[in-house]
């Protein structure tokens, strides 16, 4: 009997050890990433707003607003799942305020690029207004434009959230780990949550798709500049695949309601952990290293942040 109990307690305390080094390992290969990351997008921000051209172009303004939402999102994931890996339980106000603010900046990503496209379509087929309609006061209202919708959907979630009677808990105190998925409580709720992801990807997806459309169209005329469409054509490409791994997000929760029903709890957090890198923290990343590379006037400015500004000068050796 003793030995059978002993065998036990050797199980699951090889259980809990195993447990906890599976949460380190995945830990580490999540953060140390994204901390790489978050590192290059912040000097990628800081390098849109070390020189005037940056600061003055309609289209890196509207890059600097992608990526700081893309660096905000990705910071707030990463923290939201260190706490889920550290078994740390939030209240329902602190994890819905975080919730919130997640959703918030990863609305913004959508929007954002679809100003982005919109841009590169009047650049394209209206050449000789385009200085006259994307303007930068132009910009920063749509920029404003695309906050303020984004916080619009946010207020309508609190607004949700308060209908569902916290009073009749017996505490504020979540007994699972803060996700989106924990404070979709409420059928308005997870009806409103569906309604809008499909909006948001029919409506990014046809603006985009549009004006890649009319710039084929354009490319086409004899009037046209055949380099510049062509690059605004390849611009909008990736701007649809950036869409799509953006708004991948958006199928991210209904996935994972689907699998937590066929698989086991172990294999449900590992599938989590892997959904996590390739939805969360690759489409994040992304932005900086596509236009950081692929821009002729950033990728200097952005090589010289990231090297802290150091030139390397070539000593002759001496024979």
């Amino acid at each position: 009997m003793s030995y059978t109990n002993h065998s036990l307690t050797n199980g699951t305390a090889g259980q809990q050890y195993q447990g906890i080094l599976e949460r380190v390992l995945f830990s580490t290969l999540t953060t140390v990433p994204c901390c790489v990351f978050l590192f290059i997008n912040g000097t990628m921000l800081f390098t849109l707003r070390s020189k005037p051209v940056f600061r003055e172009t309609s289209r890196y303004i509207l890059l600097y607003n992608l990526l700081f939402a893309d660096t905000a999102q990705m910071a707030l994931s990463q923290l939201l799942y260190l706490l889920a890996a550290c078994r740390v339980k939030l209240t329902y106000p602190v994890c819905g305020v975080l919730s919130m603010l997640a959703d918030l900046t990863n609305e913004v990503s959508p929007f954002t690029l679809m100003v982005m496209s919109l841009e590169r379509y009047v650049a394209v087929c209206y050449p000789l207004r385009h200085a006259t309609i994307i303007t930068i006061r132009n910009t920063a209202v749509a920029i404003i434009v695309v906050w303020a919708f984004s916080s619009l959907n946010v207020l309508t979630r609190v607004v949700l959230l308060l209908e569902f009677p916290f009073k009749d808990l017996e505490s504020l105190q979540m007994k699972d780990f803060c996700s989106d998925i924990a404070m979709l409580i409420g059928s308005m709720s997870d009806l409103y949550d569906k309604a809008y992801t499909c909006f948001l990807f029919i409506s990014a997806t046809v603006a985009i798709t549009s004006s890649y459309v009319g710039v084929m169209i354009a490319a086409r005329s004899a009037s046209t500049d055949k380099a510049s469409a062509r690059k605004a054509r390849n611009t909008l490409l990736l701007h649809l695949v950036q869409l799509g791994l953006s708004l991948s997000a958006t199928i991210y929760n209904p996935i994972l309601i689907g699998v937590s029903r066929i698989v086991t709890r172990i294999v449900f957090v590992r599938v989590q952990n892997v959904f996590y890198v390739c939805i969360f923290i690759f489409p994040r990343c992304l932005s900086s290293l596509i236009y950081g590379i692929r821009d002729q006037t950033i990728r200097p400015a952005l090589m010289y942040h990231l090297c802290c500004r150091l030139k390397l000068t070539v000593v002759p050796a001496k024979f």
